[in-house]
Parts: structure tokens; sequence; C-alpha cells
């Protein structure tokens, strides 16, 4: 990749290597944890991290900004242009429980849109990366969203349960496929043609998907906010308002059935007190 910010996508991939490579190094020393809100765990492993990205990309680059889930906010990245967005662990309970579903993630931002990624997936031996307008690779290898159409079942890396519920309905044909804790690992799959789809009804942490987000519509698919919206970063309020990330064919049907079950949801929660 020899684009516009192909310099800073090999500093992303630096950097998130290295800090992957710590990563393991202090799993296998064993980590302190705890709770920073309820069911959100935070281990030293994870404030680690955060500090050795903050020093290398900064150092790399003084003049942009930065957000990280491990650093404490401020309105002064909001007066830059280039923004690092970095999530130093994403899904920290595999981390914690040994399990590989977890990834660094670090995407670089300008002007909301973000212009290169890297996901650094140490305990499966992936590193993920893209930059806008040069495609998305794994392990230095160009990777595709699947070719499936609608007329197949979608495999998405969801709970098993949530198929079989009735907000769910029996007329829509899906399949389970393994479902990492990290939420851009899930986007990966997609992005690699593992999985067509991916949904989540609940808003998300821009950290969660930025450098993913990229890598999904470099591999060729498709990433909206769950209403449909383009996906904006760097906003006052870091958060996506939902996601959805599936190939061209698989998006408009999953975006419908995703609509569909938060209304039924909102209904249930509606007549819920009237029951009672």
């Amino acid at each position: 990749m020899s684009g516009r910010f192909a310099a800073e996508l090999a500093l992303a991939r630096a950097a998130a290597e290295q800090a992957a490579a710590l990563a393991l190094e202090l799993q296998a020393r064993g980590v302190d944890h705890w709770l920073k809100g309820p069911g959100n765990p935070v281990s030293s492993a994870d404030l680690a991290l955060d500090r050795v990205l903050k020093e290398q990309l900064l150092a790399a680059r003084p003049d942009f900004g930065w957000l990280s889930e491990e650093t404490a906010d401020t309105r002064a990245r909001l007066d830059r242009r280039a923004l690092w967005l970095v999530d130093p662990i994403d899904g920290t309970r595999d981390f914690l429980r040994g399990q590989p579903g977890w990834a660094v993630s670090v995407a670089l931002v300008v002007d909301g849109v973000v212009e290169a990624g890297v996901l650094a997936a140490p305990a499966l031996g992936e590193v993920y990366a893209a930059e806008r307008g040069g495609g998305a690779s794994r392990n230095g290898q160009t990777i595709r969203v699947s070719g499936r159409g609608s007329d197949t079942p979608a495999r998405l890396p969801i709970e098993p349960d949530v198929l079989r519920s009735p907000l769910w309905g029996p007329d829509f044909a899906a399949e389970a496929v393994p479902k990492p804790n990290s939420l851009a690992l899930r986007l990966a799959r997609v992005a690699e043609g593992a999985a067509d789809a991916l949904v989540n009804g609940r808003p998300c942490a821009e950290w969660d998907v930025a450098a993913a987000s990229l890598i999904v519509a470099e591999a060729g698919g498709l990433v909206t906010e769950r209403a449909g919206g383009r996906i904006r970063f760097n906003k006052p309020c870091p958060e996506v308002a939902g996601l959805v990330a599936a190939t061209p064919a698989w998006h408009a049907p999953i975006s419908a059935r995703l609509a569909n079950m938060l209304e039924a949801l909102a209904a249930r929660h509606k007549a819920a007190p009237a029951a009672g």
C-alpha cells in the first residue's frame, strides 16, 4: 500500500504489532484486572499498552490528536484534523480468560474519516491492515468479503440463541459462526469472507470499530450505522449509533432485519408495564 497515508499506516502497524507482542508477554506473567463499570473489565495490560501506543504514535506525529478507550478524554482532540483512534485491547474478556478473540486496534482519522487502520491479533497470528483507497490485507495478503448472495443463509458472528429468538423471526435464513469477544475481529471476519454480515443494535464506542470499519470497506463491504447513516469519527461524544457491516448483497436485508428486531423489542418493552 503506497497511498497518501502509507507512512502513517506503517507507523500504526509497527506500533500495534509491538503492543500486541507486549500484551502476550504480560498475559504470560499474569495481569491485574478490575471492573471500570458494570460488565466492563480492564486490566493492567490495557493500561500498559495504552502508554506504549501513545508514546510511539504521538512521538512520530506530535501534532495529531489522541482518543483511546484507556486515556481520559479531553476536548482538545476536537481541534485536530488528524487523530490517532485506539483501543489497546479490544476484547479484554477473551484476553483475561486466555482465549484468542482480542486485538490491538489503531486507526488514523482525518476530518472525521478513517484513512488507515490496523488490527493486530497475536493470539491468532493475524494482522489486518487497510488504507482508504488501497485495499485491505491480512498478513500482507489481499482479502475480500464473501461473494455469497442473499439466496444463501447469512453467516453471522453471533450467539446462536439470537437466531432462535422470536424477535429474529423464522422467515430469515441465517447461521451462527464463531464470535470473537472483540467487535473489531468480528468485523474482520466479514472483511475476510468468513462471515457475511455483522449486526449490532446497541451504541458502540468509536475505538471499537474505527480501524475494522475501514478494513471491511476496503475489502468490498458496506459499513453503516444501524439506521443506514454514514459513520463519522472524532465526534464530541465518541459513539456509533449501532452498526451494520455486510457484503453488498446482504447489507440491505440485514439492516431491515435489525430494524424489525429493534421495533419488536421496543413494542415488547412498551407492553411490559401493562402486562404487570
